[in-house]
């Protein structure tokens, strides 16, 4: 039986959760944040640092009867701008501890620093994909004209795979969902068959897998699209009839079948890259250009990440190799 948004959220607040849409200046639109009424009073997600984000936050707060500075414990599912800029202001005005992946706490902690370097790397990546240096250099200046929107976060309680954040009347287990980022996590209260998705999952967009340096230092680059299709596939054994609360837009309460059709267009995307290589080599770049035309700077790194992933998974198939000339990485179709 579907559930509709209103019933999901009612849901919801029966046992004490509350969604908070906050501000931000994305197309996307607003940011979900989560208040879970318990002991701790806790947050997952705050939004970003950005306009009015932080009195709307504040006023969300305050119409469940509380204060920012009654919060006693901030989770948070991923380190991209939207969901973290106001964790580090609301700790200021609470003291409330940190919970993210104790394997992120460092590119937390050092957020513009690490910022400063995914830059570095998307604009490498960029120039050895065949974007024009004009079109790479300009977009890591709009990215560097959003970081003011994040900001570091100490990690006070760092978390790991498989744990169980224990509240006064809520368990939640940490689910490390890789993909979207390189630490997405679902927060899991099994017995009312919640989950907290952040990005991982939404339901009428789908959740980018940006390729990014690998959390744990090493060089190279993420496989993200085989990181994503690999946790959607152990978030599609959650049980039947969960509601999945993510970072933006309404509930999913049927995610596997929206995983399952998430499954099939990477699937039909794959095949009609592979048929661009029909022709020779082709250069990242150019398979974008082919898929989706000129396409705006903010979506340069975007596209190039989509067809990236895909041709991981047409690689490790066989299908496709990697040809690099030392200046251009290119992809040609394997006979």
């Amino acid at each position: 039986m579907t559930t509709t948004p209103e019933e999901a959220f009612e849901q919801a607040a029966l046992a004490g959760v509350h969604r908070l849409a906050v501000p931000t200046p994305f197309a996307v639109g607003k940011v979900n944040a989560y208040l879970i009424e318990d002991d701790p009073l806790t947050l997952i997600d705050g939004g970003p640092n950005y306009g009015s984000g932080l009195d709307v936050l504040s006023e969300s707060i305050a119409a469940h009867g509380y204060s920012i500075e009654d919060i006693g414990l901030i989770l948070l599912t991923h380190n991209h701008t939207d969901h973290l800029g106001l964790a580090q202001i609301v700790v200021e005005h609470s003291g409330a501890e940190v919970g993210a992946l104790g394997i992120a706490a460092e590119r937390l902690a050092n957020y513009d620093a690490e910022a400063q370097l995914d830059d570095e790397f998307a604009v490498e990546l960029m120039l050895r994909s065949g974007i024009p240096e004009d079109i790479a250099l300009a977009l890591q200046s709009v990215s560097s004209s959003y970081r003011g929107w994040g900001a570091a976060v100490d990690v006070t309680r760092p978390l790991a795979d498989g744990e169980v954040v224990e509240l006064a009347n809520h368990r939640l287990e940490v689910q490390f969902r890789p993909g979207h980022s390189v630490m997405d996590t679902v927060f899991w209260d099994a017995e009312r068959q919640f989950g907290f998705v952040g990005d991982h999952l939404l339901p009428h967009i789908s959740s980018n897998p940006l390729i990014s340096r690998p959390l744990d230092g090493s060089p190279g680059r993420t496989r993200s699209l085989t990181a994503y299709l690999d946790s959607m596939a152990k978030t599609r054994e959650l049980p039947d009839g969960s509601l999945l609360f993510g970072g933006h837009g309404e509930p999913v309460d049927d995610h596997r079948a929206l995983i399952d059709t998430r499954f099939a267009s990477t699937d039909r995307r794959k095949e009609k890259l592979l048929r661009l290589l029909a022709d020779g080599p082709r250069s990242g770049y150019e398979l974008a250009q082919s898929m989706w035309g000129n396409i705006a700077v903010t979506q340069a790194f975007l596209t190039l990440s989509e067809v990236i992933g895909h041709m991981d998974l047409l690689e490790a198939e066989g299908r496709v190799r990697v040809v690099d000339d030392g200046s251009v990485i290119r992809f040609e179709a394997v006979d």
